[in-house]
């Protein structure tokens, strides 16, 4: 008869672990064999449950009985989880005290890499809902807007300088010396969310700022000196206009400020817009000057664009995607 293995025999390969664990729980003072003793009744992982499969998919909860409401609860839950991956990279370049090209380049290339998924895919906004459908659910979510996601304001003050986020006749008022708080009182995104009638602010922007203000001011404080731009500028001179770093951010460029709202503007063209007038976004948004690239002129990076460059921003995409929409 075979002999039962004997259980106080481990392999070489076990007790190598068992003094690693020793090692590491005795330089915090703990004790290795209580923690193995919870190991002992700890259930196996198993994917559902480590991922939150259940919650995840309990989460869409439409607030009217049209069917493709779900559509775009999704899609946009789906945004906002690129989003924090994103966020994600954000962080740990803004750490980095002696970066490397390879290092940022990597990183960037994440960021691009979600935000391409995400323009490849925004064809489930644009051609992936019923549009009578949407034109009756839509009413039921005023005044919430995509306009109030603050991961993606996240996103633009981890990018850049505050400078780039400002209209550049209210950059000069302010003036050279302007306070980083007031930059960030006169953030383009403020004049988005406006009664064009009257330019006060619509109750979308104010929800926003009720909730998020204190947030914001944070996380503008933490990458003032975190900032894709500023770890860039922690490169040796040489490296700082390597052409694989200017490549990685010339596309972070265009796909924050150029490809991400112009396929904002194309559902929104699909879905709103009628001859021989635009219906109104939920959230009171000027939709057709807050969208297109060309009126924004929103760019990270001014200088690693020609003037032509700077002078044409987003004005071939925007006909381009227009001419598709119509």
């Amino acid at each position: 008869m075979e002999t039962p293995p004997n259980p106080s025999e481990f392999a070489p390969q076990v007790l190598e672990q068992l003094r690693r664990l020793q090692a590491k729980y005795a330089a915090d003072g703990q004790d290795l064999a209580a923690y193995l003793e919870g190991l002992y009744y700890t259930d196996y992982v198993n994917y559902w449950d480590y991922i939150e499969l259940d919650t995840l998919l309990s989460l869409q909860r439409p607030l009217t009985q049209i069917p493709d409401e779900r559509i775009f609860i999704m899609y946009h839950q789906i945004t906002e989880l690129y989003f924090k991956l994103c966020l994600c990279e954000y962080e740990q370049m803004g750490e980095l005290q002696a970066p490397t090209v390879g290092e940022l380049v990597l990183r960037l290339g994440r960021i691009n890499r979600y935000f391409e998924n995400l323009i490849d895919s925004f064809d489930v906004m644009v051609d992936g809902m019923d549009k009578q459908q949407f034109l009756q659910f839509r009413m039921a979510l005023m005044p919430a807007s995509g306009f109030q996601s603050v991961q993606y304001r996240m996103i633009e003050l981890a990018s850049t300088s505050l400078d780039n986020l400002v209209d550049k006749e209210k950059r000069r008022l302010l003036g050279e010396a302007a306070a980083h708080d007031e930059l960030l009182g006169c953030i383009y995104w403020k004049a988005g969310a406006t009664i064009e009638e009257s330019s006060a602010k619509a109750l979308t922007l104010t929800q926003f700022e009720e909730k998020y203000t204190q947030t914001l001011h944070q996380h503008a404080a933490h990458y003032r000196t975190r900032n894709v731009w500023t770890v860039l500028e922690r490169l040796p001179a040489e490296d700082q206009r390597h052409p694989r770093m200017v490549r990685a951010l010339r596309q972070l460029d265009a796909n924050v400020n150029v490809n991400w709202p112009l396929m904002h503007y194309k559902s929104a063209v699909r879905y709103l817009e009628r001859d021989p007038t635009a219906i109104a976004a939920t959230g009171g948004t000027n939709w057709k000057k807050y969208l297109p690239p060309k009126f924004q002129r929103r760019i990270f990076y001014p200088q690693l664009w020609t003037e032509q460059e700077l002078e044409e921003w987003g004005k071939a995409w925007v006909e381009e995607v227009l001419g598709e929409a119509q």
